[in-house]
């Protein structure tokens, strides 16, 4: 095994432990978790048999296996900056929703408040 290797295997090895301790702490989501994790087995894969990645690529007709490995990144990265910042209108949507909701409920409160004083 190559340096190179060993390091990819290190780094997709730590990112397993690091998800696994995040999902023990509750601090990361379940949903995420299996993208992260689906990712990093991937690493080891192409770590433990770069031979795939060797094949993969000439088989694309690229004489450069980084150039498929860079390629492939770019579109996970921009499909994860796609489904998160699909998740992010959610949760402002839905923000903004509960925040009028106590807007209204604090007014209920208010009135009925006032409505109590006057009858005192």
């Amino acid at each position: 095994m190559s340096g190179p290797q060993i390091v990819s295997l290190v780094a997709a090895l730590g990112i397993m432990v690091m998800l696994f301790e995040l999902l023990r702490r509750h601090r990361l989501r379940e949903k995420y978790a299996v993208i992260w994790a689906v990712l990093s087995l991937g690493s080891i894969v192409v770590a433990l048999f770069p031979r795939i990645l060797y094949s993969a690529s000439s088989a694309l007709g690229l004489s450069v296996p980084s150039n498929l490995l860079f390629f492939v990144s770019i579109f996970v990265l921009l499909g994860l900056t796609l489904q998160l910042s699909y998740e992010l209108g959610r949760t402002e949507e839905r923000v903004r929703t509960l925040a009028e909701e106590i807007a209204l409920l604090r007014l209920q409160v208010e009135q009925s408040r006032a409505g109590e004083s006057s009858r005192d």
